[in-house]
């Protein structure tokens, strides 16, 4: 069995974290870097993580997430935050970004009027550019998760949470940034719930 399917089989959301074990500071940036090199639709690396340290805060926090008992009783809890306003077409984020790809210039203007193209008619027609980031950082969410997984640590994703309580929490700039998912890191107590899934069958289809 590879390593990665041991990864995947032994992840599961962790609804009870044992409070007393601390995740070391080398495993933890390594599990900040599996999110920093997730892949991102045209580059733009929608993300920022919030790691949530102190613990008066972090109690804000628990509350703004329904009383969770993950957010205080991890190692770690991580908010990912989705950008909004940097990642509009023509943004001095969004230009600098993709000047990083050493382009010839005619490349760079052509590379930016389809970025803006996909926006006008791919993007904004049908979600906000919130939704749009926010769809990027559940790649991240997913690297970090399975990522952690591989190093015997657990992981919870969490949604259950009041948005703007939790921004206002974290004194969010909103005109920059959305709180996207909120994920906590640490180490099981008692053992792990049943992994249910469908059969390949159910959610796979040939055309």
């Amino acid at each position: 069995m590879s390593t990665f399917m041991q990864a995947l089989d032994f992840r599961h959301a962790c609804k009870k974290f044992d409070p007393t074990k601390t995740i070391p500071t080398e495993q933890f940036e390594q599990i900040l870097e599996f999110g920093r090199k997730s892949p991102s639709s045209f580059g733009q690396e929608h993300w920022k993580f919030l790691v949530i340290q102190t613990p008066a805060l972090r109690e804000q926090v628990k509350v703004a997430c329904w009383n969770q008992p993950q957010i205080t009783d991890s190692s770690h809890v991580v908010v990912i935050v989705a950008k909004t306003k940097d990642v509009e077409p023509y943004s001095d984020y969004m230009v600098n970004l993709f000047r990083r790809r050493g382009l010839p210039e005619e490349a760079f203007d052509g590379y930016l009027q389809r970025y803006a193209a996909h926006m006008e008619n791919e993007i904004h027609p049908v979600m906000s550019t919130f939704a749009w980031s926010s769809k990027q950082c559940y790649i991240a969410l997913a690297n970090m998760m399975t990522g952690a997984a591989s190093l015997g640590i657990d992981s919870c994703p969490i949604e259950g949470f009041g948005k703007r309580d939790l921004e206002q929490v974290l004194n969010i700039d909103t005109e920059r940034y959305g709180v996207a998912v909120v994920v906590a890191f640490g180490y099981r107590a008692g053992e792990q719930t049943k992994q249910l899934r469908q059969s390949l069958d159910q959610v796979v289809e040939y055309r």
